[in-house]
């Protein structure tokens, strides 16, 4: 059981993390990122692996927040109970 729901978080937030990766880089050029004024001397695809990252964790906290919220009362003390 928790294998599936670990699928049903990661799989739906990998695939928008690379929806939401081509729409970034549609638009941004990730050498003229900055961060705190200084311009990043990383290669570009050092960028896209390291924001790809970003938007997954983000995607999968969202994703896993949702699970968590479709949950009945009853679904979640009935794990606590078991773990």
């Amino acid at each position: 059981m928790l294998r599936e729901r670990l699928m049903w978080i990661a799989w739906p937030a990998f695939l928008m993390a690379a929806v939401l990766e081509v729409a970034v880089f549609a638009v941004l050029d990730p050498e003229t990122i900055a961060l705190f004024g200084q311009r990043l001397d990383w290669s570009r695809p050092a960028v896209y692996t390291v924001t790809f990252f970003i938007f997954w964790g983000t995607m999968m906290a969202s994703s896993a927040l949702t699970t968590l919220l479709a949950m009945s009362p009853f679904e979640v003390n009935r794990q606590a109970a078991e773990s």
